[in-house]
């Protein structure tokens, strides 16, 4: 399909992972893909492989943002799609009780204030064209309590529903659409790191999905695609879950 054809797509943390994933299928949609992403080399790989433009930026510092915006409306003259991904998942994230406050400031600064820039940057250019989608990657643990906590990692996504919720509400009538985009565990290199160290943790998590295995990051692709596109013109405000049925799950197939 071509739902895109003609479109500006920015896309923060798309040297891996998800945003890789979607950077491709957003191109492969015919949009034009702005690449972001604080690793230089895996940023340009990506632009080069999706035929786009590379932008490096520190998504947490609004002089970096900023330019992102600046720069590819000076590039391409309109932005239509500005999928807000980028996170982090450090290891020194844990419980309430062992977390500090730097590792809490930190994970803050990149999963949420970060996604609060984009937003804040972008949307005057969609207000001028009239139309936008915004989409900020938030995660099914924002939506679900955790025995095995990473608790500052949980309320920067819990922020990012409650302020894409609201961003979509405040300009629905201006054509912009803002959701905020839930995977569930997605088997990404940042997720297979987190788990080797811990078969136990990648277990315990595993269970409860019912189609008994993580996402790839293509499926999650599919549903930025879906939310970049006029398939989802009447969506905005939505918690929009793609988690193999984990948050509607009592007790899971054996």
């Amino acid at each position: 399909m071509q739902r895109l054809e003609g479109r500006v797509a920015v896309v923060t943390g798309a040297g891996s992972g998800i945003g890789l994933a979607s950077a491709r299928r957003l191109a492969a949609e015919g949009a034009r893909v702005v690449v972001v992403d604080i690793d230089e080399t895996a940023g340009k790989t990506a632009a080069a492989e999706v035929g786009g433009l590379f932008v490096g930026a520190d998504v947490a510092r609004e002089d970096d943002v900023r330019d992102v915006f600046a720069q590819t409306h000076a590039e391409f003259g309109r932005i239509d799609v500005s999928f807000n991904n980028a996170g982090i998942s450090p290891p020194d994230d844990g419980s309430v009780l062992d977390t500090d406050v730097d590792a809490w400031r930190r994970v803050q600064e990149v999963n949420l204030t970060s996604v609060y820039l984009c937003c804040k940057h972008v949307i005057p250019y969609m207000q001028a064209a009239g139309r936008g989608s915004v989409i900020n990657t938030a995660s099914f643990v924002a939506m679900l309590g955790s025995a095995t906590s990473q608790i500052a990692y949980t309320a920067s996504k819990g922020g990012v529903v409650a302020m894409s919720r609201e961003l979509g509400v405040q300009f629905a009538r201006e054509g912009i659409r803002v959701n905020a985009l839930c995977p569930g565990p997605v088997s990404t290199p940042l997720l297979r790191e987190l788990f080797a160290s811990d078969p136990e943790q990648a277990g315990r998590r595993l269970v409860h999905v019912p189609m008994g295995r993580f996402a790839e990051a293509e499926e999650i692709a599919a549903a930025v695609a879906f939310l970049a596109s006029d398939d989802a013109s009447f969506i905005t405000a939505s918690t929009f879950l793609v988690d193999g049925g984990i948050s509607g799950a009592y007790v899971t197939p054996l």
